[in-house]
C-alpha cells in the first residue's frame, strides 16, 4: 500500500483568504491609483478567478470591457503587488483555520511539503514573511514564475514531482480552485479541496478525494489524509 509522503500546497485560498482579503483590493487599491473607473466587487472576483494570473486576470477584464493594452496591464499588476505586499505587511490577510497545525504535524511526521502555485514568487514570499514557522515546513516552492503554462494546466504539479522524486500515488494536493483540482488531477494526484472561495460546481467536486469548508474543520489529521491514497 502507499504510504503518504508529501504534500503539495496551492497558496491563494488554500493557506490563506488572500483572494477576497488581499488580492482583490490590492487590484481595486491599482486602479484607484491608476485613475481608472474600474472596481471589482465580490462577485465579479469570483467570476474572474476563473482566470488564473494577475495579470491575466486584468487582460481578461480589459477584454469584457472593450479594452486591450498588455503594457497597463503590466503597469497595473505591478502597482498591485506592491498594494498587495502592504496588506500582508499589515496583517489584514491571517492564515486560515488548521492550516498552520497540518503543515507542522506534516513536518514533524516527515513528510515533504512544497508550495505549488500560479501566483509570483514574490507574493508567496510576502504571505510568509509574517508567518516564520509555517514557512520552515516547506522544502521548496513552484510558483507562477517557474511555469509557461498555469493552472488548470498540470505543468506546475509535475515540475513538483520532478523536484520530490516521488510517485504521484505517495503525493496530495491542497487546493481550494477548479483551476487547482484540474492541474493536480490531471498530474495523477489526488487532491484535498477546502471550499472557502469553491466555484466549481458539485460535478468538479466530485473529482477531489476529500471536501471540507476549511483544514481546522475536524480537524483534518495526516491519518486522515493517509487513507485517501489510491
Amino acid at each position: 500500500m502507499p504510504r503518504l509522503q508529501a504534500l503539495l500546497w496551492d497558496v491563494d485560498g488554500t493557506l490563506a483568504d488572500t483572494e477576497q482579503q488581499g488580492h482583490r483590493p490590492a487590484f481595486n487599491a491599482a486602479f484607484v491609483a491608476a485613475g481608472l473607473p474600474w472596481h471589482w466587487d465580490t462577485s465579479t472576483y469570483q467570476r474572474l478567478l476563473q482566470t488564473s494570473g494577475g495579470r491575466e486576470r486584468i487582460l481578461a477584464w480589459m477584454a469584457e470591457v472593450g479594452e486591450r493594452d498588455e503594457s497597463l496591464a503590466a503597469e497595473l499588476h505591478r502597482s498591485k503587488q506592491q498594494h498587495y505586499r502592504d496588506l500582508l505587511r499589515q496583517g489584514s490577510v491571517p492564515l486560515r483555520p488548521g492550516v498552520l497545525a497540518l503543515a507542522c504535524d506534516a513536518a514533524a511526521a516527515g513528510l515533504q511539503q512544497w508550495i505549488v502555485t500560479t501566483s509570483g514568487r514574490a507574493a508567496v514570499a510576502a504571505l510568509l514573511h509574517n508567518t516564520p514557522e509555517l514557512r520552515a515546513c516547506f522544502a521548496g516552492w513552484i510558483c507562477g514564475d517557474d511555469v509557461q503554462r498555469k493552472k488548470p494546466d498540470p505543468e506546475a504539479y509535475s515540475l513538483a514531482l520532478g523536484h520530490l522524486k516521488l510517485p504521484a500515488c505517495e503525493v496530495l494536493a491542497i487546493e481550494d480552485s477548479p483551476q487547482g483540482l484540474a492541474a493536480a488531477k490531471g498530474a495523477g494526484l489526488e487532491v484535498v479541496i477546502t471550499t472557502d472561495n469553491w466555484s466549481g460546481g458539485a460535478t468538479a467536486l466530485a473529482e477531489a478525494a476529500l471536501v471540507v469548508e476549511h483544514l481546522g474543520q475536524g480537524p483534518v489529521t495526516l491519518k486522515q489524509l493517509s487513507a485517501l491514497l489510491p
